[in-house]
């Protein structure tokens, strides 16, 4: 079996990889690299979700890439239009050239006498391994299992006379047409699916445990499409950015300074939008805001089905599925011909891969992460991991930029080996997305990093911060041991604050 080695190796090509190899391409323009790419097809979320009215659930001014404007109107863009997208940018920037498709890594070892990733990856198609080796590997696969989505045992399920779908799994043509649908689940897919399969379904109701906190957003940004008429596409697209990045921020820091307050605030937009045709109490979390993620509502669009008597929503729990239903715990009992488990994502790391140190086992769930990006004791290896408050791709930036200047920075003082230790044991029980208290993250404990008490150990949700962190802070820092020794602890005086706050809000 033949071994080709690179100086980057990328595993998956959706928006994170894309934009690695992009910003690999801009910043050190002479690494040989590839992505290996399990599916057929580059965009990962927006080419695995099929199902009616996928959409992004961030403004796509700040959920475009820093380097390349998002043009048009939309806030809130399909699936489709965000995977072409993607699929432009690569093409753009020569990096589709360089994917590997079909290709599932299987494990991945560092190999300290040869300072190098030995990577296998198995062609699915055929069933052959091949072997790969690479002076540095970042992980771009995002935080989820695309094999399957995560959905609890029902009791009765095989009573039950209709079809039960995930949407991890939308079978292609599906007739929903003059339906019952219910939609378990109240989290940003569930929000989209209601509304859409209003169209063409009898009736549509959304079953949740628990209520989420909604914000309706306009689907088009008139202001953004008035700035591209008489500015710059590129001016136009920085300024937009920097006022939604700014809006994003203050909604987030008030709900976490006075959740009271904008509790308020976000229930009083909903009751407007309802205008008294449902009650309150679907509407009304039992938690503050931002502990779990806040979902948009494109256009109001499900405020409306329910106004209309499309769409509905019941808060219980289910008892069991029955022959031409649900029973559930309140006594109701809900008639459908079709439910669709929107109860959310497995996370798994690293696409699943195994990863070793020179054989042995990297336990990701002892590991500390460092800046969010690296993951202490692990060499030469990178992970894109986007923000969980705001746009996701506003940390992928950053942090591919960051990885960037790290090889760069070996490259000039001739290092082969990069290690983060944490020589201080800065770990806590709080895994790398602490600040969030979903149901798919508490689910995932076991599976996470740990973040740190202080220092790069500590994860931020904070975008302004983290471009500090990212962009500006020396590599240097105290905390990196290059090639068996220890990093020099460098002053950050001179970093000041305008120009981050700039950077961040206006780009590099």
């Amino acid at each position: 079996m033949s071994k080709q080695h690179f100086d980057v190796l990328i595993v998956g090509a959706g928006v994170s990889g894309i934009g690695m190899a992009c910003h690999l391409t801009r910043n050190c323009p002479g690494k040989s690299y590839a992505i290996l790419e399990r599916r057929t097809s580059l965009g990962g979320t927006w080419d695995l979700f099929r199902y009616p009215g996928i959409r992004s659930d961030s403004d796509m001014f700040t959920f475009g890439y820093n380097f390349r404007p998002w043009t048009g109107g939309k806030v809130l863009a399909d699936g489709a239009s965000i995977k072409n997208y993607v699929k432009e940018t690569a093409e753009e920037y020569g990096v589709d050239k360089h994917i590997r498709y079909g290709m599932k890594v299987v494990s991945a070892n560092w190999s300290s006498a040869d300072k190098a990733w030995q990577v296998v990856a198995e062609d699915e198609a055929s069933g052959k391994q091949q072997q790969f080796s690479a002076s540095f590997m970042v992980g771009c696969t995002g935080y989820y299992n695309y094999d399957a989505g995560y959905k609890p045992d029902f009791a009765g399920e095989k009573d039950f006379k209709g079809q039960i779908i995930h949407p991890q799994q939308w079978p292609e043509g599906l007739d929903y047409a003059g339906k019952r649908v219910v939609v378990i689940g109240s989290g940003a897919t569930a929000i989209t699916l209601v509304p859409t399969m209003t169209d063409k379904a009898a009736h549509v109701t959304m079953l949740q445990r628990s209520p989420t906190y909604l914000m309706p957003l306009p689907s088009t940004d008139l202001v953004s499409v008035g700035m591209q008429k008489v500015l710059p596409s590129k001016l136009a697209y920085r300024l937009t950015r920097a006022r939604n990045i700014s809006i994003a921020r203050l909604l987030y820091e008030r709900s976490r300074k006075s959740p009271k307050a904008m509790r308020r605030l976000f229930l009083s937009v909903v009751r407007r939008q309802l205008g008294g045709k449902a009650d309150m109490k679907h509407f009304s979390p039992d938690y503050n805001p931002w502990d779990q993620r806040l979902c948009v509502v494109k256009d109001g669009d499900l405020f409306h089905a329910i106004k209309a008597g499309k769409a509905s929503i019941v808060t219980d729990q289910i008892e069991r599925f029955t022959k031409d239903g649900l029973q559930l715990k309140s006594g109701e009992k809900l008639e459908a011909d079709i439910v669709i488990t929107a109860t959310g994502l497995d996370i798994q790391m690293l696409g699943g891969l195994t990863a070793t140190v020179d054989s042995q086992p990297v336990k990701v769930k002892e590991k500390v992460i460092y800046k969010n990006v690296l993951i202490e004791g692990v060499p030469n290896a990178g992970m894109i991991f986007g923000y969980t408050n705001i746009s996701w791709t506003l940390k992928a930036d950053i942090a591919a930029e960051y990885l960037c200047r790290l090889i760069n920075h070996m490259d000039k003082y001739g290092h082969k080996v990069c290690i983060p230790r944490d020589t201080e044991n800065s770990a806590t029980e709080d895994t790398m997305l602490g600040g969030l208290d979903s149901g798919y993250i508490r689910r995932a404990n076991d599976r996470l990093p740990r973040q740190g008490s202080h220092g790069p150990w500590k994860a931020s949700q904070n975008y302004l911060e983290d471009v500090k962190i990212l962009r500006f802070d020396p590599i240097e820092d105290g905390y990196l041991e290059f090639d068996g020794k220890r990093s020099i602890l460098k002053s950050s005086k001179a970093v000041g604050k305008l120009k981050p706050l700039r950077s961040a809000l206006f780009g590099a």
